[in-house]
């Protein structure tokens, strides 16, 4: 089962390094995510993140997070 916490870190976490560095994870390009996702995800909390972001973006779930970003 999901945390719906997990959701809310989306819309308010930014990334803390890279070249998206200072971005919400919700905003984050659909690319960088295919990078992360090809490359290897950060290990912990951030990878976790960054792996249910891209899962939210491959299938056209971005609008659950438009809510929340409220």
């Amino acid at each position: 089962m999901m945390n719906p916490k997990i959701l809310l870190e989306l819309v308010t976490f930014k990334m803390p390094f890279g070249k998206h560095k200072g971005i919400l994870l919700c905003d984050l390009p659909v690319s960088y995510l295919e990078w992360f996702s090809s490359k290897g995800f950060p290990p912990g909390k951030m990878g976790m993140l960054l792996s249910t972001m891209y899962e939210i973006k491959l299938n056209g779930l971005d609008y659950l997070l438009a809510p929340l970003k409220k």
